[in-house]
């Protein structure tokens, strides 16, 4: 099943890509849980340069390269991610099927 990313997400990043000087070609999206956030796990958005095709879930997807380590791939594996553009609020959302619980700040869960 793996990640899903929408076509606005994508290009969200693929934005933030450019505006740091990163290279779609050199660079990926790399997508990751950590210990921490009010809910036990965050949510972790990052550019990186190294793949580790034995240790990583890579993938395209509206031309952005992503990976996900494994091990996070087990708290992750159905989500999808969305950019949101309101006048309240604007970032990114993460719909994760595997959460039992999500924090009100959106970048923490608990499973």
């Amino acid at each position: 099943m793996g990640i899903m990313i929408t076509e606005k997400a994508a290009a969200e990043m693929s934005r933030a890509l450019e505006e740091k000087s990163l290279s779609v070609d050199e660079h990926v999206l790399r997508i990751g849980v950590a210990g921490g956030g009010c809910g036990g796990f965050q949510y972790r958005l990052a550019f990186d340069d190294k793949v580790d095709e034995s240790a990583d879930d890579v993938s395209t997807q509206h031309g952005l390269r992503v990976a996900v380590d494994r091990k996070s791939l087990l708290f992750l594996d159905g989500t999808t991610i969305d950019w949101y553009d309101g006048l309240e609020k604007r970032g990114f959302t993460f719909s994760n099927p595997n959460a039992e619980q999500s924090c009100g700040c959106g970048t923490s869960f608990s499973c």
